[in-house]
């Protein structure tokens, strides 16, 4: 076979091998090889050819993984591009699909500003308002469409874990490792018009009750805690469900039951009324971090998931309080669970790291998950399938939320009330902030 090396490059190949054999111990067949050669070959740690050899090889390896990468990426670009040209009226070239799933190249902003990890992010329900939580003490508030930041609030004193906005938008509550829980007075340029004590360590989630009249808080102190608003807001009720740090806690969406998830590789469901357990899930191999009630408008999709079929005589779905919950954890899978016996009805595995939060789609066929893979992915509810994997920050994805909010739209001046857009952001440990948005 005829060499396309020049003879300069079978030298500095010849010694790139003789430098290997060399180093690797390999003096047999050093001393052969070198033989067969007619090369002046000396051993020497300072001259070109030293670990060359090696690192041509990592190189190598390294351009595959790229080569890979891309690939898989102008695939799924294909992929979107031939489902946009079959969806009726040029729909998927529309803002407002209501299908949309984020691609790679549908991150519209990166947010910069926050000096630490950022670990939770919250959109303001009527507004294009994004509130982020962060390990430098902060809080940020950015217009998501423009990209811009508004404001920064500075009152705690630790890492701030989590916030939210209440559901009409004039009041945002925080939580900190610095034992305070604050809420700010949106409507009166987010003054900080409250701050509860009570928690005995770094409080991991502060959540709003439906009805926004009471708050719900979550604690390494092992506790949940329910603060009412009257004349001032007071805690009335302290539950303690685990024996470990219970590192978040939500609602069900009318407000009866609380699902906990915690360090002791559990989850459970409370009542918020008398504090009693209803369900437990045991399953996990470690750390759960995550936990959400399946919505109402997902729950048909878990049913065919599983095979499951609704008991004759049942709640109609749209009124059933809890059929299926979530959970997601540092043992990197995703489960779902039937919410009143407590067992795993299917297993999501796929992320290569801790698995940090827990999205549903809109539309009620998909489920999101970010991990500290680096990556978010979309699953299907219906197969249990991974659908789509975006490669989003640099380092651990700590969060994620999904919003359908109205924006400006330039030059319409109809009567007709603008529809809803749907909007993703991302958080990362990276320190960034990234909104994903369809593309026009």
């Amino acid at each position: 076979m005829a060499s396309t090396l020049s003879e300069r490059q079978r030298d500095d190949l010849h010694k790139s091998i003789l430098d290997y054999l060399n180093t690797g111990g390999f003096s047999k067949t050093f001393e052969q090889f070198k033989q067969e050669l007619p090369s002046d070959f000396q051993p020497d740690l300072g001259q070109s050819s030293s670990g060359l050899l090696v690192k041509k090889w990592t190189s190598v390896i390294r351009m595959q993984k790229k080569i890979m990468d891309l690939e898989s990426r102008l695939a799924q670009a294909l992929e979107d591009n031939a489902t946009m040209v079959h969806l009726p009226n040029g729909a998927g070239g529309k803002r407002y699909d209501a299908d949309w799933i984020p691609t790679v190249g549908s991150a519209k902003h990166t947010l910069t500003g926050h000096r630490d990890s950022v670990n939770s992010v919250a959109f303001h329900p009527l507004y294009t308002v994004l509130a982020t939580a962060s390990d430098d003490c902060s809080v940020k508030i950015w217009d998501w469409e423009t990209g811009e930041l508004e404001r920064t609030l500075k009152a705690h004193t630790k890492r701030v874990s989590d916030c939210q906005f209440n559901a009409n938008g004039s009041m945002l509550v925080t939580c900190s490792y610095d034992l305070f829980i604050k809420l700010w007075n949106v409507e009166n340029a987010y003054q900080n018009s409250a701050t509860l004590r009570g928690h005995e360590h770094s409080i991991s989630s502060a959540r709003f009750l439906p009805g926004d009249e009471k708050i719900l808080s979550s604690s390494r102190d092992h506790t949940l805690r329910i603060w009412r608003f009257q004349l001032r807001i007071h805690c009335i009720k302290v539950i303690s469900p685990h024996d470990e740090w219970i590192r978040c806690a939500v609602p069900s969406f009318d407000g009866r039951y609380i699902l906990t998830c915690s360090a002791d590789h559990t989850a459970k469901i409370v009542d918020a009324a008398s504090g009693e357990i209803k369900t437990e899930f045991r399953g996990h191999d470690n750390v759960v971090e995550a936990a959400q009630f399946c919505p109402p408008h997902a729950v048909a999709a878990i049913r065919e998931l599983v095979a499951l079929k609704a008991p004759s005589g049942a709640q109609a779905v749209g009124q059933a309080s809890i059929v299926f919950a979530v959970t997601a954890a540092r043992d990197k899978t995703v489960k779902i669970w039937d919410a009143v016996r407590g067992q795993c009805l299917h297993t999501l595995v796929g992320h290569d790291d801790w698995v940090r939060s827990i999205v549903f789609h809109p539309n009620g066929q998909f489920i999101l998950t970010a991990s500290d893979d680096h990556s978010f992915r979309v699953w299907d509810l219906k197969t249990g399938r991974c659908t789509r994997k975006i490669e989003a920050h640099e380092r651990f994805v700590t969060s994620m939320t999904w919003g359908r909010q109205t924006v400006s739209q330039s030059g319409d001046k109809s009567d007709t009330p603008p529809p809803l857009v749907n909007v993703i952001a991302t958080c990362s440990s990276d320190q960034t902030v990234k909104i994903w948005v369809p593309t026009r």
